[in-house]
């Protein structure tokens, strides 16, 4: 039914907004609020739309409320991909090593300018939402519903593999040659894999992860993601989890690091510890010697955006990942923005490979790009894509 589709694209833009507001910790306050009552307007109207699919049928009024709240819909969800691209790509663009390349970030002189008219719009759009849903004449009741899930900062990531990857055979080599090689002396060796955000650091680190080779060469292994959370404690729970199945309930620190060593003891393991952000270095030395007790060879893989930290943990390699070759970019933004790879005419071609060459290689700016233009087909769009919204994703 219409309303349960709206439903669930409601639910993506709640999803969406959550992300926004807690990705972008720059985003100006003004525009933050009004991406917090957006949500909250959105919110609100979901909680009553499974109601509205009970009534569709038999109401015309109620048929009337839900197209129009179909096309308000669409209209914010195509907002929020486009202003979510904009974010995005501020955030991939603004590393230090490729400032030089690209201007596809907020300077400090039209900051202001730019936040206002994001607010502007988003007011636009709360506002014709709120007049639909002021227009409930029927009165539905809200329903409890369970909304999805606050994107809190990055997601969960996890070790299975299932997007497309190019131009990554070299790296991959790099982290198994390293994986399969002896332990140097130490009883748990360190591989950290450094970039900024979007270059594909945990990609790659499922690749290696997957490897066949690697499979036949651990007994044991383990994926934890970090991000911004780094207790010991949390840490030990899901690397039980990992080899248990399911996660320990109410254990003590010490209960849980006998477990451990249980479970480790004398076995090789490969572990990896994806988005390592905390610089505490006591933590870390606290997490390391409750992992020591495997056998000779275990090695960890640790993904991180901070050359810091993997010096800080005492890293026996670090493996600087690079943007992507010209030829991969545009490679990968050719699965994304055609159906099935296959470009659609030599115009499409021209005017991507310039788009291409503004991610500098980033392969989540070059996906979130391709995924945005596949939806927009038509030379004319990507044109006006090129010519207008990239170049002036500041103004």
């Amino acid at each position: 039914m219409a309303e349960a589709i709206l439903f669930n694209i409601a639910g993506e833009i709640i999803s969406k907004l959550a992300s926004l507001v807690l990705q972008e910790t720059k985003l100006w306050w003004a525009v933050q609020e009004e991406l917090d009552k957006l949500r909250t307007t959105v919110s609100t109207i979901q909680a009553v739309l499974l109601y509205a699919e009970e009534k569709y049928s038999h109401s015309h009024e109620v048929k009337v409320w839900v197209e129009s709240l179909k096309e308000a819909f669409y209209d914010a969800n195509d907002f929020l991909d486009e202003f979510s691209t904009n974010v995005l790509l501020k955030q991939m663009m603004t590393s230090n090593k490729m400032v030089k390349e690209v201007r596809l970030f907020f300077s400090s002189t039209n900051q202001f300018a730019y936040g206002l008219k994001m607010t502007h719009k988003i007011k636009k759009l709360r506002s014709k939402l709120d007049g639909i849903a002021e227009k409930k004449k029927f009165h539905l009741d809200e329903r409890p519903q369970k909304i999805l899930p606050m994107v809190e900062g990055r997601g969960q990531t996890h070790s299975s593999l299932t997007q497309v990857v190019v131009g990554r055979e070299k790296d991959k080599k790099e982290i198994v040659d390293f994986l399969l090689s002896s332990s140097c002396g130490e009883n748990v060796s360190i591989i950290s894999i450094v970039g900024i955000g979007g270059l594909g650091k945990t990609t790659l680190a499922q690749l290696a992860y997957y490897d066949e080779t690697v499979k036949s060469n651990f007994e044991l292994k383990m994926w934890v993601c970090i991000s911004d959370n780094f207790e010991v404690k949390i840490i030990v729970e899901k690397i039980l989890e990992s080899l248990i199945g399911e996660k320990p309930k109410n254990l003590e620190m010490n209960t849980l690091k006998d477990l451990l060593h249980e479970k480790i003891s004398g076995k090789k393991y490969v572990l990896v510890l994806d988005d390592v952000l905390d610089e505490d270095s006591e933590k870390w030395f606290y997490l390391k010697d409750l992992l020591v007790g495997g056998r000779s060879g275990s090695k960890l893989i640790v993904t991180t955006r901070l050359k810091n930290v993997a010096q800080m943990i005492g890293s026996t390699k670090t493996h600087d990942l690079q943007g992507l070759l010209v030829d991969d970019s545009w490679s990968l933004f050719a699965n994304m923005a055609f159906k099935q790879g296959e470009v659609i005419s030599p115009d499409h071609e021209r005017i991507g490979k310039e788009i291409v060459t503004k991610c500098v290689g980033v392969p989540l700016a070059v996906r979130v790009i391709g995924r945005l233009l596949y939806s927009k087909n038509t030379v004319d769009n990507w044109r006006n894509f090129k010519e207008k919204e990239l170049p002036n994703m500041n103004e």
